[in-house]
């Protein structure tokens, strides 16, 4: 687990009730929150569930083996070691990395080229900073010459939904797209947790929310309509502070009629957190027109 970054001089939540929708790094967002003087509230919105019986992904390596594929793309850090697991039934750790080391690889940030870097496989590509989508087409055409995709068949190992933005403009750059999907998101077992924070936040009994991802956004909003407070939630995160944590979860927001108050300047938890902190009094007085209450002056 990462090292909890240390408060800043100055840098307070000033007791604001702050929601988190981590699962896997919830207990670590709520220190972080608490660090910087912040009321935590973390309410789990997605678990990680594996493809069983994966078939595409086994018939992907076996292709991938058989000289099958001329590029393949890797999106996530999680979902290359899942993808990797998931056709041990087929092929061995190292068939799988000396098929791909026989054919350009392309990465969408440095988790997944840490995962590859992990199989021993150099990294033809990587998309700058901010590791989008965008990011990794422009650095694919700024390749084009010696890297070219017009009627290369082309691998997308993707990672929970999939991004018909991303598959329609390979094609329309002439690639020959295989998407490959490794695990999907679900919500929690228990849900409860999300509930109680739906209803809160209707309530508008929370000042701050942070979203590490667009799913995220999708299963809060969900489980809200399913609750009939859907409208109620919308409008009620229109007078909070809303924290994104990159550009991918910040479009999320959008697609749902949200716009992110501040977004981190770099992809990191801890950065999202302390930035918060620096911001969300001053954003909370802007959003709402008056002095943010302290906890004395809400009862």
């Amino acid at each position: 687990m990462a090292a909890i970054e240390v408060q800043d001089a100055g840098c307070s939540f000033a007791a604001l009730r702050v929601l988190a929708l981590e699962s896997r790094r919830g207990p670590e967002m709520a220190r972080l929150i608490e660090s910087y003087g912040g009321q935590a509230v973390v309410a789990p919105a997605m678990r990680e569930v594996p493809r069983e019986a994966n078939n595409v992904a086994t018939e992907f390596a076996r292709s991938l083996i058989a000289g099958g594929f001329d590029v393949a793309i890797f999106l996530t850090g999680v979902g290359t070691r899942a993808l990797v697991r998931a056709v041990e039934g087929v092929c061995s750790r190292e068939q799988f990395s000396e098929a791909l080391r026989r054919i350009p690889v392309v990465a969408r940030g440095p988790k997944s080229v840490a995962a590859l870097r992990e199989l021993n496989i150099l990294v033809t590509v990587t998309a700058p900073q901010p590791n989008t989508w965008r990011e990794l087409l422009v650095a694919l055409d700024e390749r084009k010459l010696t890297l070219p995709l017009a009627g290369r068949r082309v691998a997308v190992q993707e990672y929970g939904v999939a991004n018909p933005e991303l598959l329609a403009e390979l094609e329309s750059r002439g690639a020959v797209v295989t998407r490959v999907p490794v695990y999907e998101w679900a919500l929690p077992d228990d849900t409860a947790p999300l509930r109680a924070a739906i209803r809160g936040l209707a309530g508008e009994e929370l000042d701050v929310v942070l979203f590490t991802t667009a799913i995220q956004v999708k299963h809060l909003l969900d489980v809200a309509e399913e609750m009939g407070l859907e409208a109620a939630v919308l409008s009620a995160m229109r007078r909070m502070v809303v924290g994104s944590i990159g550009p991918t979860t910040t479009e999320g927001l959008m697609a749902r009629g949200l716009t992110a108050d501040l977004e981190a300047t770099q992809a990191r938890m801890g950065i999202l957190v302390r930035e918060a902190a620096q911001r969300s009094t001053a954003l909370l007085q802007t959003k709402r027109g008056v002095a943010v209450s302290t906890p004395a002056s809400r009862h």
